[in-house]
């Protein structure tokens, strides 16, 4: 990390976007700045359907923001859905230039540089470049070969591509309120260090964001991060069958889906009566707690089989070992893992993150997305581009221009 570095984070989900500004002190951690949300239904099922709405958002918090901070935002970071990212694992040995001096930062910067050189699909664009492992001469795998007598190494990373229609999507939006993108980011690699625990980062986990509309998948084996998807389904999909079910307003579904929120109908305690205030049918006003559930647990089931037939066809499910849930779509619904175990035949849990507990639901993933900036290896500087408005600067360094977010 750099101490110093602003930087803005932004999650674009949805039902809201939300914006996290974290500065790193001197300790080396993030402190937060500034957090701001807002509802906003400008992405359908994965989808940009109203760029102008979401520009709006985007523009609206970047305002409060500023008005918070005193400073003036002129970029920022932000997440991107699986659906629209592709992984390729690659590659590539270089040789110490002085073998007697030690692996050099050059060596690294230039194998970091050499690694990206892919063949690009059409109508895809590198996003991001994850280091994985330096395999050193003698077999040894380091995280950091800076400084190791080695006379050669191999990296061993991820190249990250995103679709240019999507990109073009988002610049499209940004432009419209003067905000450069620094860089795009994957929802679960961002989300990757926040949601799992210490022993949960070496294993081979997949890794369930089940938001408001979508259900970000991303599978990591130990360091490597190897998949990544997007299902078009989520917690609003619950509350809208709830109310075209029962008959009843949204507002009122979604109240009975927080508070009778049960995954499987086998573990109802009491079944008990359930007056529906807002039924516009006047021979259904009570129904039992076990219709309500009934309707919430066919629709888990749902996302969880059309994610096992995901991992499945990918050829990678025999190699999880543990599935980690997260998400405001469906971590509130209880024994929501037990039925996520039951079809995906898989251990599954909601997740104990250290962190995550410390960080109000709605700022999560902008938060994590901060932070996997932040920590990002062999960067000289992963600030956004930041003004201060203020008479004490709090910024060790301003940027000029938007940095290379490709290692160069």
């Amino acid at each position: 990390m750099a101490i110093g570095d602003i930087i803005v984070g932004m999650d674009i989900g949805t039902s809201k976007v939300s914006l996290v500004i974290g500065e790193v002190n001197n300790f080396n951690q993030i402190e937060v700045l500034c957090t701001t949300s807002c509802r906003c239904s400008g992405i359908k099922k994965g989808k940009i359907v109203d760029e102008d709405e979401i520009a709006a958002t985007v523009s609206k918090l970047i305002k409060e923001a500023e008005s918070e901070t005193e400073l003036t935002i002129n970029s920022t970071y932000v997440t991107i859905p699986g659906k629209y990212v592709t992984i390729v694992q690659n590659s590539i040995t270089k040789e110490a230039k002085d073998k007697y001096a030690g692996i050099s930062s050059k060596d690294v910067f230039n194998s970091i540089t050499q690694v990206k050189d892919i063949d690009i699909p059409e109508g895809k664009q590198i996003i991001d470049i994850v280091t994985d492992e330096f395999i050193l001469d003698n077999g040894k795998s380091v995280q950091d070969p800076v400084g190791s007598l080695s006379t050669n190494f191999t990296l061993k990373a991820q190249v990250i591509l995103a679709e240019k229609d999507y990109m073009r999507q988002l610049s499209n939006i940004f432009r419209k309120v003067d905000i450069d993108i620094d860089g795009l980011v994957p929802i679960t690699l961002a989300e990757r260090c926040l949601v799992l625990d210490g022993n949960e980062l070496n294993d081979n986990i997949m890794l369930l964001d089940i938001g408001a509309g979508n259900t970000d998948i991303g599978v990591f084996e130990g360091l490597s991060f190897t998949y990544t998807n997007t299902i078009p389904l989520g917690g609003d999909n619950i509350t809208n069958d709830l109310s075209l079910v029962l008959n009843i307003s949204e507002e009122e579904a979604d109240k009975l889906k927080k508070q009778y929120g049960l995954a499987l109908r086998s573990f109802i305690d009491n079944d008990n009566e359930i007056l529906l205030s807002t039924c516009k049918d006047e021979n259904r006003k009570v129904i039992k707690s076990s219709e309500l559930i009934e309707i919430i647990e066919a629709r888990i089931e749902e996302i969880f089989s059309l994610v096992n037939r995901d991992i499945t066809n990918q050829g990678i499910k025999p190699r999880i070992n543990n599935v980690i849930l997260t998400g405001q779509g469906i971590t509130n619904i209880n024994k929501s893992d037990v039925a996520g175990k039951i079809a995906l035949n898989i251990p599954v849990k909601i997740s104990t993150g250290r962190l995550i507990s410390t960080v109000r639901p709605e700022y999560r993933t902008a938060y994590a997305l901060v932070r996997y900036i932040a920590s990002r290896p062999f960067t000289k500087t992963v600030s956004s581009s930041i003004d201060s408005n203020s008479k004490e600067s709090v910024l060790k360094n301003i940027i000029e221009k938007v940095k290379d977010f490709f290692y160069s």
